[in-house]
């Protein structure tokens, strides 16, 4: 039996009714009687719109926690892990607002506000209507695989069923044709589109390109803001935190470079990429593991503070072994406050000395990991006033011979003091 008020939007009145019921403890399906929807239409809700309020610290989030027999030494293969799931949260109705256990609860815990709901309802609805939402380099991958089989004669529906990577319908594609989005595709006269929904185009953009909007998933940013990161710090006063950030001088060719600050020794670490993805950058703080082995990860890179760019989008994967055990938290600046892991940025200098601002970097003679290397070693055995006179590797190897080891073996050296080098020449001396 069809809802009585199915088929239609939220409103803020419904969504505080929503609040309510989650408070009370109500099922997502009571909510859904009382407010004439469906039941999957206030799970949806739900789940979309609920917050992080707190992030569990346990490495996994086992259910025998309280009374494990291995100590709460966490491993991928422990045969005492028990996933811990909570009917309350993870079923109906599907958030922690008025849990009983709320206060004591040692895992992730989820809010939902109505008010903060109703906000990001608005903000998707205006950022909908601004634009395509796909990046450049998304519209080139869909176009070159479309564009030639369309004008060969298949139907959308073809296209789409061939190609179930482009991760778009049918209708979508429709709409893409219909907006211009292929510039290399002749008008829908032209190509004659077969069977074409009965749908007519909207006449407010006809006759205009489409513009391209990428909207950003700020869902990575859930429980790992700013403030967050404070009140993680302030609750963990001795953590050792890491910052991160990314630095190049050509945004479509690279090479790009994945920078980190270990704040406890004051010391610049760096990993040479090809690309600039989220993916590229999992795969250098992977890497960054491998070579201080996973002990040494956690210890001295238990929090990584970064930048809301896209390519450190992938939070959990970062945060994360592939064999889901916690290795790190990932919190993020506020936007445009650079200022806020300024320690890094400092570095930065540092590394522009070497590698300056508007220069071919591969032809200067950055190449390899091992010529980045080069440059973290004389970058890290400048004697600085606030090591009251040592190098950042000095200061390593007096605090934790082990760390300063390991950098040794994957090329990173001290220099003697004479024969630091900072400027481009070291590159070029290379070649």
């Amino acid at each position: 039996m069809k809802k009585s008020n199915a088929g239609k939007h939220l409103t803020r009145e419904e969504r505080v009714i929503i609040e309510t019921g989650i408070r009370n403890g109500s099922t997502k399906s009571a909510i859904a009687d009382t407010l004439g929807k469906e039941k999957s239409t206030i799970g949806k809700e739900i789940k979309e719109h609920r917050k992080l309020r707190f992030r569990t610290t346990l490495l996994r989030p086992c259910a025998n926690y309280s009374h494990c027999k291995f100590k709460r030494s966490c491993t991928a293969n422990c045969s005492g892990f028990v996933e811990f799931r909570c009917s309350r949260r993870d079923r109906s109705p599907g958030a922690c607002n008025g849990c009983r256990n709320y206060t004591h609860c040692r895992f992730d815990k989820y809010y939902y506000d109505a008010n903060e709901a109703q906000r990001e309802y608005e903000e998707l609805r205006t950022e909908s209507r601004l634009g395509i939402n796909l990046t450049e380099e998304e519209l080139k991958s869909i176009s070159d695989t479309v564009v030639p089989l369309l004008k060969k004669g298949q139907s959308p529906y073809h296209v789409i069923s061939n190609h179930p990577e482009l991760k778009i319908c049918e209708k979508t594609l429709y709409n893409y044709i219909d907006n211009h989005v292929f510039p290399l595709l002749p008008g829908p006269n032209v190509f004659q589109l077969r069977r074409k929904p009965g749908r007519k185009p909207s006449q407010k953009n006809k006759g205009k390109d489409a513009v391209l909007k990428k909207r950003q998933d700020k869902k990575f940013l859930q429980g790992r803001t700013y403030d967050d990161y404070l009140a993680f710090v302030e609750a963990n006063p001795n953590v050792n935190v890491v910052q991160m950030d990314t630095v190049y001088n050509d945004e479509t060719d690279g090479p790009f470079i994945q920078t980190f600050k270990f704040m406890k020794f004051n010391l610049f670490f760096a990993l040479l990429h090809d690309e600039k993805t989220a993916a590229e950058m999992v795969k250098g703080v992977d890497c960054l593991e491998s070579i201080l082995g996973a002990e040494l990860f956690r210890k001295y890179v238990a929090v990584i503070l970064t930048d809301r760019g896209g390519e450190f989008a992938y939070a959990d994967e970062i945060e994360r072994q592939k064999d889901g055990v916690v290795r790190t938290r990932v919190f993020y600046c506020d936007p445009m406050s650079s200022c806020q892991k300024g320690s890094l940025e400092n570095n930065h200098e540092l590394l522009r000395y070497v590698c300056p601002k508007e220069t071919d970097l591969r032809g200067l003679g950055l190449t390899s990991q091992d010529k980045l290397n080069l440059v973290l070693s004389h970058v890290n055995s400048q004697k600085t006033e606030k090591l009251e006179g040592k190098s950042p590797l000095t200061f390593t190897a007096f605090l934790s011979e082990e760390l300063f080891q390991k950098l040794n073996a994957f090329g990173i050296n001290l220099i003697r003091d004479d024969e630091v080098v900072l400027t481009p020449e070291l590159l070029k001396d290379q070649k």
